[in-house]
């Protein structure tokens, strides 16, 4: 189906039919995203979902038979769920909200908004559950990747279709693999879709198909000379390995070339140095060595730092289910609200004792300070009601600019939805360069895996004063 209306939780359509039955379907509200960990013990994350945000609303609208569906849904206590009036203003709902986001491929810290929602609280509230779905888990996965791209000492393709949850899942995820940083992906559905990359050539029943490897692998390069990849752990590593020597010599003379030996089993640090030693004696240096199996950032460290000769890495299950942490924790809050007739926000707050789950309040934004190289030195929220006078980046340039001076900022919030309405045109390639380029200018001790250094994110002198004052009020009722 197209239409997204009914990716949402039960219970913002309960308050939506509470806020109109209570006259407040008007009221303006500022919702904002942010967590409050970053994912994997880490010390970024990559934002990635937000380019889909625009295409979801364009189509979160309810057909008939989504209303009949509404229609049948029992109280607990007796009588129907929705009442008549609130699944006729479902039925003929069209969204007028504003969405300000990252782009795809920023870097993102804990505590700060990374998406702002504004308009009548009934339609920021409905949209709730989708907008976190898309950026919780691809911004997951785009971080994973990132941290497996930034150990490799070569090309990442990623490869985890079989394993990934459920289609869309496997797709989503191709795709936010590449914007961490990935080469390709296996995936023909979305390289078809988004326009990555796709890699692959054989798996071992290919081998096992034929009497025997050394008939496997010459059918193979017969069948594929410009895409000559030979899986040579079937039987024996070394075996394999002198067999693709014998079909490189082959190619050789017919003017091709072997482009590389792939290892998927064993001990891939011993299995490639070997190999490696093997290609190296015979003559083929330039062949490169692929090595994949259940391999994450950690298992890629741990491979180089026993000296294995590996120059392209194929990254699966790990990768695309986010194997160590299975979610990252985005939360959705209010922060705003503005009465029919006024122009005056009101700010509002959730206060909790644990402090990590209060609120910043009012329509908060975000911007990223640099210092005279272009490294990132940290971020500050603040309140957009109260913006001063400021030089900027040019935002629409993924590279940034070049001639920073210290005390210059540049905004990470832009414009993806207004009144209902994508704005804009999603760019994968930019996303990734913007992630590539974020990833450099932040400082290797916030980007190593081990204990990394916390990157600054502070408020606004107003911003924090307001919190302060918000809190001690609520407190003291």
């Amino acid at each position: 189906m197209n239409n997204q209306g009914m990716l949402i939780d039960l219970y913002h359509l309960t308050m939506a039919q509470g806020f109109q039955e209570q006259g407040k379907s008007e009221v303006r509200a500022c919702f904002y995203m942010h967590f409050r960990e970053n994912p994997f013990e880490g010390g970024y994350t990559v934002a990635c979902g937000t380019d889909h945000l625009a295409e979801l609303i364009d189509n979160f609208y309810y057909e008939d038979d989504d209303i009949e569906y509404l229609a049948t849904l029992d109280a607990p206590n007796g009588g129907k769920l929705f009442k008549h009036d609130f699944l006729e203003t479902l039925r003929n709902l069209r969204l007028n909200i504003d969405i300000d986001a990252v782009r795809d491929g920023t870097l993102v810290f804990p505590h700060e908004p990374i998406l702002r929602v504004m308009g009548p609280i009934t339609d920021c509230q409905i949209v709730e559950a989708a907008l976190l779905n898309a950026v919780n888990f691809e911004s997951l996965i785009a971080t994973k990747a990132a941290r497996v791209c930034q150990v490799a000492n070569g090309p990442v393709s990623e490869f985890g279709l079989r394993r990934a949850q459920g289609p869309n899942g496997a797709i989503l995820a191709s795709r936010a693999a590449y914007v961490g940083g990935c080469s390709s992906t296996s995936n023909v559905a979305a390289g078809k879709r988004f326009g990555i990359p796709v890699s692959g050539t054989h798996a071992h029943s290919w081998v096992m198909a034929f009497d025997d490897e050394l008939e496997a692998f010459r059918a193979y390069v017969s069948a594929f000379p410009h895409n000559a990849i030979l899986l040579v752990d079937t039987y024996s590593v070394e075996q394999g390995t002198a067999r693709a020597i014998m079909v490189a010599r082959e190619m050789r003379d017919r003017g091709e070339r072997l482009m590389a030996i792939r290892i998927d089993s064993g001990d891939l640090a011993w299995g490639s140095r070997k190999a490696r030693f093997m290609l190296d004696e015979a003559g083929f240096p330039e062949v490169k060595i692929v090595a994949t199996n259940d391999l994450d950032e950690y298992t890629i460290a741990s491979l180089l730092d026993q000296g294995a000769a590996i120059d392209m890495w194929g990254v699966g299950t790990k990768l695309v289910t986010a194997f160590d942490q299975p979610a990252l924790g985005g939360v959705y809050k209010l922060s705003a609200l503005c009465r029919p007739g006024s122009d005056c926000w009101e700010p509002r707050i959730k206060v909790s004792d644990t402090t990590g789950k209060r609120t910043l309040p009012g329509c908060v934004d975000v911007r990223r300070y640099y210092d005279a190289d272009g490294n990132m030195m940290g971020d500050m929220v603040f309140d957009e009601q109260g913006v001063l006078e400021h030089r900027i980046i040019d935002p629409h340039d993924p590279l940034r600019r070049k001639d920073l001076s210290a005390g210059v900022f540049e905004p990470l919030l832009f414009p993806l939805v207004r009144q209902g309405k994508s704005v804009g045109k999603p760019d994968i390639n930019a996303a990734r360069l913007r992630a590539a380029v974020d990833l450099s200018r932040l400082d290797a001790s916030r980007k190593r895996f081990l204990n990394p250094h916390s990157y600054p994110v502070g408020l606004s002198h107003e911003l924090h004063a307001r919190r302060d004052t918000l809190i001690l009020s609520l407190i003291e009722r």
